[in-house]
């Protein structure tokens, strides 16, 4: 996994750090040997969560400015090396009380504190959910801020200190019987199904008023058996309205409920469910063009669950490591993952019980998206027809088994769509237009802003393209008539 402590602010302009380059050069030091001593004392001060390479010094030196505890270990390291005390500042490095504050992203990881966020983001938005409002009010984290909080949910949580008298008073309070816990997972269970069916539109206020009950729930004392179950309900839910939120394109709100729900299920104690979350966060900085911080999320699930994976969630997880590799433009590193994909699924049992939340996982999505990863490296390699061909029949097939599939009609779209761009790519508007047209009836059923807009952007390609083909110009004009350009509801 890649390091960590930076500030983020991906997009702001640095300036080289002058006076952090001037005391580098002279300790004699290598990056890499500066990276390795960071490391070391990180641990040696508990912050296990802290893993510097030499990218990251380098960032350092270019002018980014590290997190705590790495100034502090940066000052003890300089003055330990010169024999006098170099402070933080003296680096061009911010002392802990300048630093900026805390992301909307970077949380604290305990139970009390993760159950009032969720409780308080979760009724902001029930009340304030309009576009334009909770989601422009949130900034979306990328980079190094990101990816360090994240990777803090690796780090044990400290055994509970409840005391004698506490089974018993627990006891006396809880309110929550078995039938009512199985009743809650089943409404979570019907939550998921209604958002393959119908889209991220439909259904998501009442997913978040779940969420928000859930919540309140976890606010009375619970038996700790009750406290994990209702963490683990919390923890899906929040993954699905992020979900529903990133269906409809408030990418802001959505990663904020993905880090809350990977916050409830460290609670829960679920590594594979907390893997799955980092997976949803892959796949939507995949969509927002980084790949980077798609492949650092999806490597910190495959280390976090390497143990505890069933065979489908492992090959769902190399599926997404491919689709990272292919925004990068590795084709070795696509092919390995996507054969790494097909060979860990082919070791799944039918009929084995697993999580709900992968069921989505099945032979159509396996191809699904190995055959995007082909689509992609397409579009890296400057529209290659090489990998355009490679993703072909890959798609063709996960066309054939959503035909069949009732439940994923959105997934059905989007593969609908992913053929046509295929088509696209090897020239062959006809055929690009017969794919486009079918989704049509699709988009309109389903309320998805990505089915709508990678629809739209399709077929506006296609009659950039090839806008002389009949075909193209009916296709132009039904979706013009069938999918008007309007607002979507959130």
């Amino acid at each position: 996994m890649g390091g960590n402590g930076g500030t983020g602010g991906t997009d702001a302009v640095k300036q080289p750090n002058a006076q952090l380059g001037s005391w580098f050069m002279r300790s004699g030091w290598s990056k890499g040997e500066l990276a390795r001593q960071v490391n070391r004392r990180a641990r040696q001060m508990g912050a296990h969560h802290i893993s510097t390479d030499t990218s990251r010094v380098r960032r350092w030196l270019d002018g980014e400015q590290p997190r705590e505890p790495i100034p502090r270990i940066l000052s003890e390291l300089f003055s330990e090396r010169f024999g006098c005390v170099v402070g933080i500042e003296e680096l061009g490095l911010r002392s802990a009380h300048q630093s900026p504050s805390v992301s909307g992203v970077d949380l604290p990881w305990a139970g009390a504190q993760t159950v009032g966020l969720i409780s308080e983001f979760s009724r902001s938005d029930l009340m304030l959910a309009r576009r334009g409002f909770l989601g422009t009010s949130l900034s979306l984290a990328a980079g190094p801020s990101l990816i360090e909080p994240m990777q803090r949910w690796l780090v044990p949580v400290p055994a509970s200190q409840g005391g004698a008298e506490e089974p018993d008073r627990l006891r006396r309070h809880a309110r929550l019987s078995k039938p009512e816990l199985d009743l809650l997972e089943s409404t979570t269970v019907m939550f998921r199904q209604w958002d393959a069916q119908c889209g991220g539109g439909l259904r998501r206020k009442a997913v978040v008023g779940q969420l928000h009950e859930v919540t309140d729930l976890l606010q009375e004392p619970q038996p700790e058996p009750v406290a994990k179950r209702l963490f683990k309900v919390a923890a899906e839910l929040a993954e699905l309205a992020g979900w529903m939120s990133y269906d409809i394109g408030l990418q802001p709100t959505a990663q904020k409920y993905f880090v809350l729900a990977l916050h409830a299920s460290k609670e829960a104690g679920d590594r594979p469910l907390g893997s799955y979350i980092l997976s949803s966060m892959s796949r939507q900085m995949i969509h927002l063009g980084r790949p980077d911080d798609a492949l650092e999320l999806i490597h910190l699930a495959q280390y976090g669950s390497r143990e505890t994976a069933t065979p489908r969630a492992q090959a769902m997880l190399y599926a997404m490591e491919a689709r990272a590799y292919a925004g990068m433009g590795q084709p070795s590193k696509v092919k390995r993952a996507v054969r790494m994909a097909e060979d860990t699924f082919s070791d799944v049992t039918p009929g084995e019980p697993e999580p709900d939340w992968i069921r989505f996982f099945s032979e159509a999505e396996l191809n699904a998206e190995n055959a995007h990863s082909y689509r992609d490296l397409a579009y890296v390699a400057g529209r290659s027809p090489t990998y355009a061909s490679l993703a072909e029949p890959v798609m063709a097939r996960a066309v054939e088994l959503f035909g069949k599939d009732p439940e994923h009609q959105r997934s059905y779209a989007l593969n609908l769509i992913g053929m046509a761009t295929v088509h696209l790519l090897q020239k062959e508007p006809e055929a690009c237009a017969a794919m486009a047209q079918q989704a049509i009836p699709f988009a309109r059923q389903v309320r998805s802003e990505r089915v709508n807009t990678r629809l739209r952007k399709t077929v506006d390609t296609a009659a950039r393209e090839f806008g002389e083909v009949t075909e193209v110009i009916r296709l132009s004009d039904e979706l013009a008539r069938q999918l008007p350009e309007t607002a979507e509801a959130g």
